[in-house]
């Protein structure tokens, strides 16, 4: 398990003889970056597009809304009409979207992915998806003599911002090691995890874990202010003991304030723990802590909430 689990060193540059991947060289003898797509113009997917424009990579995105490519074309990027496109014109092609259904219509849709995939052709999906949906779209992939590699990832919007994502791999090892120099300009640190699938449930397990925290939070922090207690000393307590959490001491000030800018969204949240469940489920492992927390997040969605923050679960907790 800890060889699993330990994150993969950066690999050595490949040399003229590999195929196109990381690096691609000319006939002077430079090295090149290779050309970059980036599907999914969200919160994540803007902000790990944007640190591949900055780096220098030549980076064509799309989004089903194409107003939100303007600020990456300002920066240099291309702007795609269809996924199709994106695929057919670059090296390696990453997509970062919502759900399990915006992922697979990504990917099989009219002028799809899958419609400009061919031999060769490289494939990253970093949304946050189930397992039966992760294999799917790789066996689609490979179908068309394309390569697959999940990569979900840990982290808001601030982590993507600042490249300080944990990048979550599985699938093909030899696309994790071309796509390395992108990863290492979106994140701090990438696992390679095995085969297919168990990406998304590393994900899921995080995310579950994640949201059972801020709810713990939301709770501690609503009975220390009925209790007559200043929600600032309480936040200010557990940062000095072993409950000291960064996304306590990011999120709870936050809280207090009212603050529920979206880093992400609550209802994406609520969708993480509900994949999280249907896995435990699956495998006949009870998840009583999420199934309170999910049904507390329900709650939430119903209230208005879903697109804040996730901490403004808070409001609920208040009731």
């Amino acid at each position: 398990l800890a060889q699993v689990l330990a994150p993969v060193p950066h690999l050595p540059t490949p040399g003229p003889q590999d195929s196109v991947g990381a690096q691609i060289r000319h006939q002077d003898g430079a090295m090149a970056k290779p050309t970059v797509g980036y599907l999914g113009m969200g919160i994540m997917g803007s902000a790990m597009a944007n640190r591949l424009i900055d780096a220098g990579f030549d980076v064509t995105v799309w989004n089903r809304t194409k107003e939100r490519c303007e600020p990456h074309a300002a920066k240099g990027a291309k702007v795609a009409d269809f996924p199709q496109a994106v695929v057919e014109a670059c090296d390696i092609v990453f997509a970062c979207t919502s759900d399990p259904e915006s992922s697979r219509q990504v990917v099989f849709g009219e002028r799809g992915v899958l419609a400009g995939m061919s031999p060769g052709k490289k494939y990253v999906d970093m949304s946050t998806v189930d397992e039966a949906c992760a294999i799917e779209i790789a066996a689609a992939i490979k179908s068309k003599g394309g390569v697959f590699l999940e990569a979900p990832m840990c982290g808001s919007k601030a982590p993507a911002i600042n490249g300080q994502l944990i990048i979550l791999t599985a699938g093909d090892a030899s696309l994790k090691h071309d796509a390395q120099p992108c990863f290492d300009v979106m994140g701090k640190r990438t696992f390679f995890l095995g085969e297919v699938g168990a990406g998304a449930r590393m994900k899921l397990v995080v995310n579950m874990v994640m949201a059972i925290n801020i709810q713990a939070l939301s709770e501690a922090l609503a009975l220390g202010q009925r209790a007559g207690l200043n929600g600032s000393d309480v936040i200010a307590v557990l940062e000095e003991g072993s409950l000291k959490s960064p996304m306590y001491s990011l999120k709870g000030p936050k809280m207090l304030e009212g603050d529920y800018a979206p880093n992400f969204p609550l209802k994406h949240q609520q969708k993480d723990v509900r994949l999280a469940m249907a896995l435990g489920q699956r495998l006949g492992q009870p998840l009583p802590a999420a199934a309170v927390v999910n049904d507390v997040f329900m709650a939430a969605i119903a209230a208005g909430q879903g697109d804040f923050d996730m901490s403004a679960i808070f409001e609920i907790s208040k009731l």
